[in-house]
């Protein structure tokens, strides 16, 4: 899931060398906090929120094809 996610998120910023995804993975909890330059949050985030909210449906998507509940987290 972590491959996919990074792969979603370095075709969207322009500083792909600065994305970093941890997980933390804590029986049937994963959670995604992806660090990226400050100059791409509104790449990622979108107007209103709706890129991040759409990246966030993906995820809980491919985690509930593995029984897990995935959360994912933007810092910059």
């Amino acid at each position: 899931m972590k491959e996919i996610l990074e792969l979603i998120i370095k075709n969207l910023v322009a500083n792909k060398e600065d994305v970093s995804i941890s997980e933390n993975i804590e029986k049937n909890n994963v959670e995604f906090t992806v660090k990226i330059n400050p100059k791409d949050m509104g790449r990622v985030i979108g107007r209103e929120g709706r890129i991040a909210n759409s990246i966030r449906i993906v995820m809980k998507s491919l985690g509930n094809a593995e029984k897990k509940k995935v959360s994912v987290h933007f810092v910059d």
